[in-house]
């Protein structure tokens, strides 16, 4: 099948500038921002000697003693790579929930994924449960998320089929309610350091990154990414919905099923390591639309790439504007999401109609 419905106005910035070429310097821009970003904090190394660290143990040598080393290799530079990583899995998920709902405005909270992410990290923090050691709150984050999009899955059915408009109803109201059970667990601890950890990890952060953290994720979203990027195809067929779709041999409903399934295994994955963060799928996507056209075959990659970026930089700005103390993630990126989806809403119309 050879099927691709980027609109016109996709099109001609599409063609503006070569495709490869703008692959090509995001690919070089994620590079030097990892380079630079790993630099930048309370003491600052220079781009240079950043370099000239990783690639002394890229190519295999040992630790130094030198206070540089330790800063760059041990702390700031699996923390910068998280960053991109979170940023590509959350900005991928985001894009294919705008795809499967056909709305406009739709990232991954809208299903109650990050909602039940939540649940099941605040769970384990509160009652202080480590069956698993250090994987306990990433193994309950992502149980979560999985049982949330369980739920939303089984009450979004009608008649076998799943209805875009029902999955966002059902999304929408199991979220809420899993909120609020995260905020009795919240004011039900007796436990003040815990409810600071509570907090903290529901507005996201990164500070915990470390090399035995950065394996799952970077592997969950370079897959996720070679799933999409195969079914993306069957996506830009979906976006014409499901009668169109029907007539041109793709069942509708089982594609949705396996684009949420890889999306939960995102969002479960990436919101365990790095909490709750907000509105990187939403701004990220439309970015990517902007550059590239709606054909998802071109706009995926470009997608993970532009969230590596604005995820690493956020957190570059969170850990410096008030430094030495720390910003959650999630506030910066709600300081930017919110006017960004207001913007949206009005451009698109949807206050006055409803329509995407």
């Amino acid at each position: 099948m050879s099927v691709a419905v980027p609109s016109a106005r996709g099109r001609v910035r599409a063609a503006v500038v070569p495709y490869p070429l703008i692959v090509g310097l995001l690919g070089v821009a994620v590079l030097l921002s990892v380079v630079v970003a790993t630099g930048v904090g309370p003491v600052r190394v220079p781009a240079g000697e950043v370099g000239r660290i990783l690639v002394h143990h890229l190519a295999g040598g040992g630790d130094t003693t030198a206070n540089a080393d330790l800063i760059v290799w041990r702390l700031r530079f699996p923390r910068v790579l998280l960053g991109a990583v979170a940023g590509a899995g959350l900005a991928l998920a985001g894009a294919v929930v705008q795809s499967v709902v056909r709305n406009p405005v739709a990232d991954p909270y809208l299903l109650g994924l990050s909602s039940g992410a939540s649940v099941g990290a605040v769970a384990v923090i509160t009652t202080g449960v480590s069956v698993l050691g250090a994987l306990t709150l990433p193994v309950a984050a992502f149980a979560g998320a999985a049982g949330a999009m369980a739920v939303v899955l089984l009450l979004a059915r009608h008649r076998g089929r799943l209805l875009p408009l029902r999955l966002i109803l059902v999304g929408v109201t199991c979220g809420q309610l899993l909120g609020g059970v995260t905020s009795f667990l919240l004011v039900s601890t007796q436990n003040s350091a815990a409810q600071q950890q509570i907090v903290f990890w529901l507005l996201g952060a990164l500070s915990g990154a470390g090399w035995n953290v950065l394996a799952v994720p970077a592997a969950v979203v370079a897959g996720g990414l070679v799933l999409l990027t195969v079914r993306a195809r069957r996506l830009n067929v979906l976006v014409l919905g499901d009668e169109a779709a029907a007539a041109l041999g793709v069942d509708a409903s089982r594609l949705r099923l396996e684009l949420l399934l890889v999306t939960t295994l995102l969002v479960g994955t990436v919101v365990a390591v790095s909490g709750g963060i907000g509105f990187v799928g939403l701004i990220v996507a439309h970015l990517a639309r902007m550059l590239v056209g709606a054909d998802h075959r071109r706009m995926l990659p470009v997608t993970a790439g532009l969230g590596a970026l604005f995820l690493l930089w956020s957190d570059v700005a969170a850990r410096t504007l008030i430094s030495p103390a720390e910003l959650p993630i999630g506030i910066l990126t709600a300081f930017l999401g919110v006017p960004f989806f207001l913007l949206v809403m009005h451009a698109r119309g949807l206050a006055a109609d409803g329509a995407p």
